[in-house]
């Protein structure tokens, strides 16, 4: 338990603008305790008497000046409570002052510099950096953030925030248990891993808070806000855990209406404000009084979440903000006494420590058992009862762990039990039988092994063959496929060569037979197109060796057929029109968006430039003391027009950005159909073919082929040089097996009988198309196939 009073700090804000000398001092001797002390200048104008008070001196642990950096605050106030708070104790620090006088830049940061970064964000780093030093400890961490704003609690890290109004979101509710425990209802607590996560939720809150503007400060935040950091520690194995908090308390600055002159919903939000803040002053003092019975925390709801930060298991820390300008010197005044009323408060923190109730009832169910095993060895008395299963179980472990023992004089010690002692012996005599049956059978299963040996064989065999049997159907198809395609080549050709010499017939003159200079004009304006049908016949017969391992669940036959079946399909047009929609729709969609991007950076310039405005005109009248005028001037009209314009454009833009959103998912859902369908379409004709093939393979031999068509020499010279360039492409497609080194060869002379056993196709029962070119391919593809398949059966004998 450790006993301390609150610890106070003063901060002075630089002032806006030069003030005149003499106004405070401070007194930081190295003996004494540094004190503050403000001097107020008597106002002699009217020619009365005036004995009011000239110096008011206050006593605080350190005070900062006007050149204190954020990093010296952290070191000196934040970082001792946050070791605190590592070792189990509860910790809070809250800044308190007037508006405008920075309870927010020393609690939160400000957002141009990293080195203006706050005492939340500074307490994030260092926290996590001591949870990484120390791995003797588990560590978990949990953040939340809750907002105080008119009297009502609202979760600042609701992810409803940005969609919902502030009065449709659920407010938080104190909930209060028997020993006076506060637990806040719909205030979320998330877990951060990293020091990353915890600040992503620090920046979450911040842009939720909410802000407004006053004649004090551009940027007041309207809002009493609570940063939280729950920290659990556990080592491993022990069952003691470790809670502590750390609450960052940054409260809304108290104001005198009667001197801003603010009104409407700024004064609403200012009477609230000053409201929590006397009855937090009302605590404090109550608190202060030592024969106080009743503390009225229950005025507000800041006070009574900060019930235990006040006046119980905390070490609490309060850094009172000052702005020492002429103008607010009583503000500064009452905001020192307040800090001097608070240092009255003592505390006793307590370490904040729990045992694991799972540790305890095992621990206590193991001295159950104990005092239940004295209590039969002392009384005698025989049980009727059964052991259970898990008895049994244990029993037979140490059965187990006794006999592996190699120490003559290890026991087994059961307890007075006489049913745990009849157990192990029964349990002692099955294992011998056990081991003497083992031995006998020993022979006999060697025996049988041998024999089992053979029936594996056969049924490895037998699933070599029906793998064979699957291959030699893949090759009949893909064969089909082949001569169907040189068909339709072939037609293609004749068709394309009567149309040439129909076009020429009713274009040129005649000619004269045997001009061998009009022959030759005519084979070279002929073999183009040739070329052309034949490049258009070899880039068909590419696709089927493309695509090759998107499918790893087809074997390479079947991927080919369904290449050329997806080509030949009827819906492949449609699946490429839509293809090009839905780019062209991509295309469309990141033009608005980028659309999109410039509209909203021009609205925030104008946003910018319009509140520009407004300080210049604030900074006018208070240096002309002249009275800001109500009514906006020609330029913030115009910018104001410009700004409805540019909303309007973003609101049009973005509604047809969703639109586009809408039609391109529908695309995208037609085409996976489409494949979908094209998928169990080709699953079907594919089982199609390997049952017809399976039924009528001698009919494959029977088929037509299709005559030849005449052709000059010149273009047979053509289609022969196609044809064999893309017979070289197959070749390096399909690789064939390298030659088997000297030792291999000596060893596949002596293979087994199952290797000799492999049915193997003979490639005159192959169906050919008649072309030799051709069949020659056909040929080479059969027998790189029955090579590769060899090679897998040995490999899996």
């Amino acid at each position: 338990m450790v006993k301390q009073t609150i610890q106070i700090f003063a901060r002075v804000k630089p002032p806006v603008r030069k003030h005149q000398q003499g106004i405070y001092s401070i007194d930081e001797d190295e003996k004494l305790i540094p004190s503050l002390e403000i001097i107020l200048p008597r106002d002699l104008a009217d020619g009365f008497v005036n004995n009011k008070r000239e110096s008011y001196k206050f006593k605080f642990q350190r005070i900062f000046d006007q050149d204190a950096n954020q990093e010296t605050v952290f070191e000196n106030i934040a970082k001792p409570v946050a070791g605190s708070v590592l070792a189990g104790y509860n910790g809070t620090i809250f800044a308190y002052g007037q508006t405008g006088s920075g309870k927010t830049f020393t609690i939160t940061g400000g957002a141009e510099r990293y080195s203006d970064r706050g005492i939340i964000p500074r307490t994030l780093s260092y926290i996590f950096e001591q949870l990484q030093k120390d791995s003797s400890k588990i560590y978990t961490t949990h953040i939340s953030y809750l907002e105080i704003y008119n009297e009502c609690g609202y979760d600042l890290l609701d992810p409803r925030h940005e969609a919902s109004s502030l009065e449709d979101l659920p407010k938080v509710t104190i909930l209060e248990d028997p020993d006076q425990n506060i637990h806040l209802k719909n205030l979320t607590l998330h877990q951060a891993t990293t020091e990353e996560e915890a600040l992503n939720l620090l920046f979450l809150g911040d842009t939720n808070r909410m802000i407004a503007e006053t004649p004090m400060n551009q940027a007041s935040t309207r809002s009493h806000c609570i940063f939280t950091i729950h920290l659990s520690s556990k080592e491993p194995g022990s069952a003691t855990v470790r809670h502590a908090k750390l609450h960052l308390v940054d409260l809304a600055g108290s104001e005198r209406v009667a001197k801003t002159g603010v009104g409407g919903h700024l004064l609403t939000e200012a009477k609230y404000i000053n409201l929590s803040l006397h009855y937090l002053e009302q605590v404090i003092i109550a608190l202060s009084e030592k024969h106080r019975s009743h503390i009225p925390y229950r005025n507000s709801m800041m006070t009574s979440v900060l019930r235990d930060s006040l006046g119980g298991n905390c070490m609490t820390t309060m850094i009172a903000t000052l702005s020492l300008e002429k103008r607010n010197l009583d503000e500064s005044i009452s905001t020192c006494r307040f800090a001097q009323r608070v240092a009255l408060i003592k505390n006793e923190a307590v370490l904040n420590e729990e045992i694991n109730p799972r540790l305890v009832i095992k621990r206590l169910q193991k001295e159950i058992q104990e005092l239940k095993d004295e209590l039969a060895m002392v009384t005698g008395e025989q049980r009727t009862e059964a052991l259970t299963e898990a008895e049994l179980l244990q029993l037979e472990k140490l059965i187990t762990s006794f006999l592996e023992d190699q120490d003559s004089d290890s026991r087994l010690e059961v307890g007075a039990d006489m049913r745990k002692v009849h157990h192990c012996f029964h349990h002692l005599k099955k294992l011998l039988n056990d081991k003497k049956i083992l031995e006998n059978n020993t022979v006999s299963s060697e025996s049988k092994d041998q024999d089992c040996q053979e029936p594996l064989k056969e049924e490895e065999y037998r699933k070599l063959r029906d793998i064979l049997k699957q291959r030699d159907n893949e090759i009949n198809i893909l064969v089909n496929m082949l001569k169907k395609e040189k068909k339709k080549a072939q037609e293609a050709l004749h068709l394309a060569g009567m149309d040439r010499r129909e076009f020429r017939q009713s274009q040129s003159p005649p000619f004269r037979l045997g001009n061998p200079e009009e022959g030759q004009r005519m084979r070279l304006s002929s073999a183009p197109s040739q070329a052309q049908d034949f490049s258009i016949l070899g880039k068909r017969s590419s696709l089927l060796h493309k695509k090759i391992g998107m499918r790893e669940e087809m074997s390479l036959g079947c991927q080919e057929a369904f290449e050329i079946f997806k080509r030949d399909h009827a819906d492949s047009v449609t699946i490429d029109d839509n293809k090009q929609i839905l780019k062209q729709r991509f295309s469309e969609a990141k033009a608005l968006g980028e659309s999109i991007n410039e509209a909203r950076s021009k609205i925030g310039h104008l946003k910018e430039e319009i509140t520009q405005r407004h300080i210049q005109q604030v900074a006018l009248g208070i240096s002309e003391n002249m009275a800001v005028p109500l009514m906006p001037d020609q330029q913030e009209e115009k910018l104001r027009s410009q700004l409805e314009e540019e909303k309007r454009r973003y609101k049009t833009m973005f509604t047809r950005l969703k639109a586009l959103k809408v039609e391109i998912e529908h695309l995208q859902l037609l085409m996976d159909k489409a494949k979908v369908k094209l998928q169990k379409e080709f699953e079907v004709w594919w089982a199609e073919e390997a049952t017809n093939l399976q039924v009528n393979s001698p009919a494959v031999n029977s088929l037509d082929h299709t005559k030849p068509f005449l052709q000059t020499s010149d273009s047979q010279h053509e289609r022969s040089q196609l044809l064999s360039n893309k017979s070289d492409v197959n070749a390096r497609k399909i690789l064939p097996s390298p030659c088997p080194s000297p030792h291999s060869q000596k060893q596949s002379s002596t293979s087994t009988p199952l290797e000799d056993s492999i049915p193997k196709r003979p490639v005159s029962s192959i169906p050919l198309t008649g072309d030799s070119q051709t069949d020659s391919d056909i040929i080479a593809f059969i027998k790189a196939r029955q090579s590769i398949l060899q090679k897998q059966c040995l490999g899996s004998n």
